[in-house]
């Protein structure tokens, strides 16, 4: 089978609307699909236009509402407007549709006939926008009703085992074209990997629509081109990735991905979200990823399933970096590497890090790392969390202090308040007004003397750092530590310094 093809998704309310779409995202699809069902009522009377207007083959797709569309009007008035736009073939089969979409329980045989006369291929398309499907391989071969039929089977995965099914049924399925798809979160990888899955084109949107299909999990044509690579994947592409939960936004497969570029390695690297560790540990394994990143909120509970463990692992009892070697699970932490080269750069030179007083707010996994540095650094600290006895219980590991995350503790704050350390996961991607959903130290009033040092990175400035700052004091947030531990993770998955 060739290489998979790229599929634009149009969801305009004019033909005008997409025909700019398709202009400017030209180069970086194959494919475009015309959403009729999404058109202003009076522009779907155009449809038939549309493939002699743009310079791409075109699907038509008047998809209902119950499959997941905007199409709330009778059959009737449906294949109308099929027979509508498919009507007066162009002997140049440029200006005509390239591909229909019909669901596998839309049979309307002049409809058909006529789609098949044209030279317009058939997609037999079947959605399930709220479970998954099995039986893929069984499923595909009922739809196609003759060889002229592309079927298309798109499902919303209920965990990420549903994702590994799809790969392992499509590994058989290198018979005839077929589109497999699973939407969501969690289905992201049979978007990025389609040329793994034998499946005949994946499906994007363009960024100023990404809105209307965020729910199903599309993919902006340039992040997938640039950022993943797409065209270069190959079933001898070696994958990597980043597991967590809900892992909404990372920086992480940039950071990667242009470092394979940069030394020619024919590798990928891209988001395998997951509620469990497990899943994404067996998805890793069933499709041979080599390596993954491990954040929020694995880094902990990743460790049960690990059979070696390196020394940093074993004193910090946090692993944020998995290697598969030998058909095993390798645990290292580069987290603490990481924040200690891009703490040491935004303290600078000059200043003394022994017997610093330190808060670190919060004792979770990416805490753990932290304390493990600021002890060796010399430093002493206080864990602050809302939880006093996951604080005590990390705080005696090296020697702190430890006190409840609350307005009751704001004098403790005050007094470790040399520099103000913010692990925890509360700020990330908050983009709106200071609030103490959003900042976990609200109750704490800045002098301008701290030094605040937020480890999330999206937003580049968060609440609690636009507070600090106000207030005069000098901030850092947390995206030299991921590059920094980045290309440590970069080394152990290559063997190749980043």
């Amino acid at each position: 089978m060739g290489q998979p093809l790229i599929c634009m998704t149009l969801t305009g309310k004019t033909i005008e609307e997409d025909i700019k779409l398709s202009q400017k995202y030209e180069k970086f699809c194959d494919v475009l699909e015309l959403r009729a069902d999404h058109l202003d009522e009076n522009e779907q009377l155009l449809i038939r236009k549309f493939p002699a207007l743009v310079k791409k083959p075109c699907i038509l797709t008047i998809r209902r509402d119950s499959d997941g569309g905007l199409w709330t009007g009778n059959d009737f008035s449906r294949t109308n407007l099929f027979g509508r736009a498919l009507a007066f073939a162009d002997p140049d089969k440029k200006r005509n549709f390239a591909y229909v979409d019909f669901e596998e329980d839309y049979h309307i045989p002049s409809i058909q006939d006529a789609a098949m006369a044209f030279g317009v291929r058939i997609i037999r398309s079947c959605h399930n926008m709220t479970e998954p499907i099995h039986n893929l391989r069984k499923r595909c071969d009922a739809m196609r009703k003759t060889g002229y039929e592309i079927p298309k089977i798109a499902f919303m995965p209920k965990t990420l085992s549903d994702v590994v099914n799809l790969f392992h049924e499509s590994s058989l399925m290198t018979n005839y074209d077929h589109i497999l798809v699973a939407m969501g979160a969690e289905g992201m990888p049979s978007r990025i990997l389609t040329s793994i899955s034998n499946s005949y084109m994946t499906y994007t949107s363009p960024q100023e629509t990404a809105d209307k299909t965020a729910s199903i999990g599309h993919i902006d044509p340039v992040v997938l081109n640039d950022l993943y690579n797409f065209k270069g994947i190959s079933k001898s592409t070696q994958l990597f990735g980043i597991t967590g939960w809900p892992l909404v936004k990372t920086s992480s497969p940039e950071i990667h991905n242009m470092g394979y570029r940069h030394h020619g390695i024919d590798a990928v690297y891209f988001p395998i979200r997951s509620q469990l560790i497990s899943e994404s540990l067996n998805f890793a394994e069933q499709l041979d990823v080599k390596g993954m990143s491990v954040t929020i909120p694995f880094k902990e509970s990743v460790l049960y399933y690990l059979h070696e463990l390196s020394p940093e692992v074993m004193q910090i009892g946090a692993c944020n970096t998995v290697v598969r070697k030998n058909y095993k699970w390798i645990g290292y932490n580069t987290d603490c590497t990481g924040f200690e080269r891009a703490l040491l750069e935004f303290l600078g030179s000059n200043v003394k890090t022994k017997k610093m007083k330190v808060s670190i707010i919060g004792a979770g996994g990416a805490a753990k790392a932290i304390a493990y540095t600021v002890k060796k650094l010399g430093m002493k600290a206080c864990i602050f969390n809302r939880t006093l006895e996951t604080a005590q219980k990390l705080a005696e590991k090296y020697d702190f202090m430890a006190a409840k995350l609350d307005e009751t503790s704001a004098m403790i704050l005050d007094e470790y308040s040399s520099l103000i350390i913010q692990t925890t996961s509360v700020g990330m991607n908050a983009e709106g007004p200071i609030s103490p959903e959003n900042d976990p130290i609200y109750f704490y009033k800045f002098r301008g003397t701290e030094k605040v040092f937020d480890i999330v990175y999206v937003p580049a400035s968060t609440p609690v750092m636009r507070r600090a700052s106000a207030a005069g004091c000098k901030v850092c947030n947390g995206y030299k530590m991921l590059e920094y531990q980045a290309y440590e993770q970069f080394k152990l998955f290559t063997g190749v310094d980043y």
